[in-house]
């Protein structure tokens, strides 16, 4: 299936153009760091739905240690039950530093970025979401987060841009981030399902 990320970044998204563009699914983000909700995500869930796509959601880590990826997690589980959010494709970690944040702030050693992502994913685990799953791209999946430590239901969304997906255990592929529908970017994905 084809798919879009969106975020508030996107402003008013043309829902019926999506579709009609031939896209199938998107992942919406839910929000980023310390309990930050992204303002658009109730508008792109509703419109994502309404419009008959499949959803997933994600939420962008600031967190530089177990603790406060634990309470991302919480965060992300108290704001899907409290709109009755239900995310077909999952709910993913967006694990990276495209900001700098964590560099500026201390940079967690590998394990501890590796014990972020099983942190994250098991409080959701235990909050009854089963589909939970790491996104990074190919550079931080191979030499970063330590994949081997993570169960091996766990899913990935690897972001490598080109024209192959070499993570092989990836169930989600970010292979663009300049997809232009109705005159808008958008990052392209294919899911493996």
């Amino acid at each position: 299936m084809k798919g879009i990320d969106v975020s508030y970044h996107n402003g008013v998204i043309d829902w019926k153009a999506i579709v009609l563009s031939g896209i199938e699914f998107a992942i919406v983000r839910l929000g980023y760091g310390n309990r930050h909700l992204d303002t658009k995500f109730v508008d792109n869930v509703n419109g994502a739905l309404a419009a008959g796509l499949k959803i997933g959601v994600y939420y962008y880590s600031y967190a530089l240690d177990v603790e406060a990826a634990k309470g991302e997690a919480q965060f992300v589980r108290d704001v899907l039950q409290g709109h009755g959010i239900i995310p077909e494709l999952g709910i993913w970690f967006d694990m990276e530093d495209a900001d700098g944040y964590k560099e500026r702030n201390g940079m967690p050693d590998n394990q501890t970025i590796t014990d972020m992502c099983s942190a994250f994913i098991c409080e959701l685990n235990n909050a009854g979401y089963s589909y939970v799953g790491v996104y990074a791209s190919y550079w931080w999946l191979t030499r970063v987060i330590d994949t081997s430590q993570l169960a091996e239901y766990v899913p990935y969304w690897n972001a490598q841009w080109g024209s192959k997906n070499d993570f092989q255990r990836a169930r989600m592929w970010q292979f663009t981030d300049r997809f232009e529908i109705a005159g808008k970017l958008f990052d392209g994905n294919e899911y493996f399902g």
